[in-house]
């Protein structure tokens, strides 16, 4: 894979028949729902999953997303989806990138991107992020090489 940034947390999804429209190809709305399992896939592996947000009653809601679709895919077709932090401002907000890949032909099918603020689940308000969530997110950030300049 051509992958955009280096080390990618990469899972994993085979394109059923459910997840298929009436064009034959995976709906679009599925990658928006593997983007997120993905998305929790690699929170979990880095030390926080849904219970561990629950516990501190803060989370990291989407403010705004961007899909850019590529190619399509289709049953049977095994997708690779990459997912990074590309930015923690250890405040309010972050940044989660995702590109996925046809595991078959190593075709480019989607680029994703995820602009995140921390919330209070209780009141569903912008809050601080916890230590903890700055302790956890912020070492996996992988800049890309324009935000490094």
């Amino acid at each position: 894979m051509q992958w955009e940034l280096p080390q990618p947390f990469v899972w994993k999804v085979t394109v059923q028949p459910e997840h298929v429209d009436g064009l034959h190809h995976a709906n679009n709305a599925e990658y928006v729902r593997w983007c997120e399992r993905a998305g929790w896939a690699h929170s979990a592996v880095l030390g926080l999953d849904v219970s561990g947000y629950q516990e501190l009653d803060r989370g990291m809601a989407i403010r705004h997303a961007e899909y850019d679709y590529i190619l399509a895919a289709r049953e049977g077709d095994e997708l690779l989806f990459g997912t990074w932090l590309t930015k923690v401002d250890g405040r309010l907000n972050m940044t989660r990138r995702f590109q996925v890949f046809r595991a078959g032909d190593r075709a480019l099918i989607l680029g994703a991107q995820w602009q995140m603020v921390c919330i209070e689940l209780s009141s569903g308000r912008p809050r601080r992020m916890p230590e903890v969530f700055k302790e956890i997110y912020s070492p996996a950030v992988i800049a890309p090489e324009a935000d490094r300049e």
